[in-house]
């Protein structure tokens, strides 16, 4: 529930009665003894003396049972408090002993029943609110917004989801605080962040700091500081890249002006920075930069399986307060850097917080926290889907029980789309907040995908070798991720199943590699990555063949799905400008010699063309050549091997 709003309308209402606004006769009261211990618990409550305040309210109380403004009061005092449950039947008794003094005690009523559950008995104290002319606007407004909250609550609690819930176990959870899990595609590295103090230890000098568990045999192992990123200040929220490489997370100033850290300096409150695993170890980390971070407060990041795009939470600060908290993205440039943020739409946003933001690694699924859409009441957990035209689609809530009238969030969705984990402060945990995990029921899981192995090596001396990818969907040309493999040659990445892809690589001194491969009728087998081999040839050993470029039989225009390649040629070309290479075309013997040879000679010349047309690429660098069924890969005996032999490919000529 929208509890800041709520209980400041509470605190401002019982401000009026502190302040003495009611003229001298006017109470429902004429028992002077109930009038004295009212005005005197005004009194205590203007220097802040709440315990003798509340006892001279009840005093008054108790003198005259019917005095209204005193229930009305006491009640206030109790919501601002959060001691909500307690305030209901003092509001019931003020509005049963005239429901027309105190109308806008059906608002607080109405809230108070909404915290509690209590959805039908919220509905018509809202609904007298709408109904009142000269109400407070702002009330009325807060209103409409809780009466959707409660007809919503109804419908869901009554309707539950088959959820059910499961502790991940004593390996992550303690007396203490876990939240904010993340995970690798594997599934096998559970990273968290831990907040080491309780209702009995609140030690001001334990602060939030990552803790990381492994899996074996199917048990979260005991977990561990990682302690070359936890500081003395708070990190929280980390999110992880699909192959575990590389960190983002947030981290908080404190009193001193820095983020626990005299090497960790930022722009804000808080603010989001990264590390990255290199020979298993986390190097220092490093603030995402001024496009991402501000002197308001960034947190909560979610790195997306396309390894450029990251969605953060920014609340703009405003003396010292956080408001406006929305979902925004930035995209890593060719440059290397994040671009400009960008606020996602009202279908994600509201004019309310959002929080916990999650990209599932299909990259169309986004899941977070939200108290703007209709929800059970606190801030629930919503997810929204990618559209065609790249929009997100309106938040769907995950319903009950996982959403309560309570606040839920941080929620995880592991690669396979199966199981959640989030975190919430049930009964029977090991105490404080815990992680726990469900099974997702199918209408609210993300794509199906599963994910790829790769390798990038020397092929000459098969020695590994650190490169850039890029995963790019055939059917659409659209970039799915790029990234780097690692010191050891290897990458993991996400893809959404049921797809074709090309797969470019590159590294400076070596030729591009270009190949293609499918995932369509793919089942997505966790324990049996789809695995990748890709050796890179050093630029002097001559030839890469062009597997993505693509023509209809027996013709030689350019098919669409050959753009991704086409590019990749010409900045292979611009990096390279003094390479001298032949574009050369090659058919398999079937048909008519002399049509094979000027097919083959045309399929060169028109990817020969469209390099230097939309490249600028000089003509002296470039040349042509078709060779017919001269060069063979492999003899013409059978269909596998004539595809083999029909190919186009790119030649070095010299240095």
């Amino acid at each position: 529930m929208q509890r800041f709003l709520l209980i400041l309308f509470v605190l401002i209402n019982y401000l009026v009665y502190a302040q003495g606004s009611m003229p001298p006769g006017t109470y429902t009261s004429t028992n002077k003894k109930a009038i004295k211990y009212f005005e005197d618990s005004r009194k205590m409550f203007q220097v802040r003396k709440d315990a003798d305040a509340e006892k001279l309210i009840k005093k008054a109380i108790e003198e005259d049972p019917q005095f209204i403004e005193a229930h009305s009061a006491y009640a206030d005092f109790l919501m601002g408090n959060g001691r909500i449950k307690e305030a209901i039947p003092l509001y019931e008794k003020a509005i049963q002993l005239n429901p027309k003094l105190f109308i806008d005690n059906n608002f607080y009523l109405g809230g108070a029943y909404l915290h509690e559950a209590q959805y039908d008995k919220a509905i018509p104290c809202f609904e007298i609110i709408l109904k009142t002319e000269r109400m407070n606007p702002n009330l009325k407004d807060e209103a409409a917004h809780y009466l959707k909250n409660a007809k919503f609550g109804s419908v869901a609690i009554k309707n539950p989801l088959p959820y059910k819930l499961e502790n991940v176990g004593p390996g992550i959870n303690t007396s203490g605080y876990e939240y904010f899990p993340a995970l690798t595609a594997d599934g096998n590295t559970f990273m968290f962040t831990r907040d080491s103090r309780n209702q009995a230890n609140k030690d001001p000098m334990l602060s939030e700091d990552f803790y990381v568990s492994k899996k074996v045999n199917g048990v979260w192992q005991n977990a561990l500081p990682i302690t070359s990123v936890n500081t003395p200040g708070n990190e929280g929220a980390p999110s992880l890249s699909a192959d575990g490489e590389i960190m983002f997370f947030a981290s908080c100033m404190e009193m001193t002006g820095d983020y626990g850290s005299s090497d960790r300096k930022g722009y804000g409150s808080c603010d989001i920075f990264y590390a990255q695993k290199i020979n298993g170890k986390w190097t220092k980390p490093r603030n995402a930069g001024s496009q991402i971070n501000t002197a308001n407060w960034e947190t909560q990041p979610s790195f997306s399986s396309d390894g450029k795009t990251l969605y953060f939470i920014r609340g703009m600060v405003s003396r010292g307060d956080i408001k406006s908290q929305d979902i925004y993205y930035s995209v890593i440039g060719e440059d290397g850097k994040f671009g400009e943020p960008v606020k996602l739409s009202d279908n994600v946003n509201t004019p309310y917080k959002e929080e916990s933001v999650f990209i599932h690694p299909d990259n169309q699924t986004l899941y977070f926290s939200s108290e703007g859409h209709p929800g059970m009441g606190g801030v629930d957990l919503f997810m929204s889907k990618r559209q065609a035209d790249g929009s997100w689609g309106k938040a769907i809530n995950l319903g009950y029980p996982i959403n309560t009238a309570a606040d839920e969030n941080s929620l995880l969705v592991d690669a396979n789309g199966k199981l959640a984990y989030f975190a919430s402060e049930r009964e029977g945990g090991f105490g404080g907040l815990d992680i726990y995990q469900f099974e997702l029921p199918e209408s609210i899981r993300p794509e199906k995908i599963t994910y790829v192995k790769g390798l990038t090596y020397n092929a000459k001396t098969k020695v590994p070798v650190e490169a850039s990818f890029e995963l790019i969907d055939l059917e659409t040309q659209q970039s799915v991720t790029s990234a780097y493999s690692n010191s050891a040659g290897e990458f993991l990445v996400t893809l959404t199943s049921n797809h074709n892809y090309l797969v470019n690589v590159s590294k400076p001194g070596f030729l591009f590699y270009s190949d293609n491969f499918s995932l369509k009728d793919k089942v997505a087998d966790y324990n049996k990555p789809y695995q990748l081999q890709i050796p890179l040839q050093p630029i002097d050993t001559g030839i890469i063949e062009l597997r993505n470029i693509f023509f209809d039989v027996n013709k030689w225009d350019l098919k669409a799905e050959s753009k991704a390649e086409l590019q990749k040629i010409i900045s292979f070309l611009k990096a390279n400008p003094t390479l001298k290479v032949e574009f050369s075309g090659h058919t398999d013997n079937s048909g008519d010699k002399a049509f094979n040879k000027t097919l083959s000679n045309n399929r060169a010349k028109a990817i020969y063309d469209y390099v230097i047309e939309k490249g600028a690429i000089p003509a002296n660098n470039l040349s042509y050549k078709g060779y017919g069924d001269t060069k063979p890969k492999a003899p013409n005996d059978t269909p596998e091997n004539k595809a083999k032999n029909r190919r186009t490919e790119l030649k070095i000529l010299s240095k």
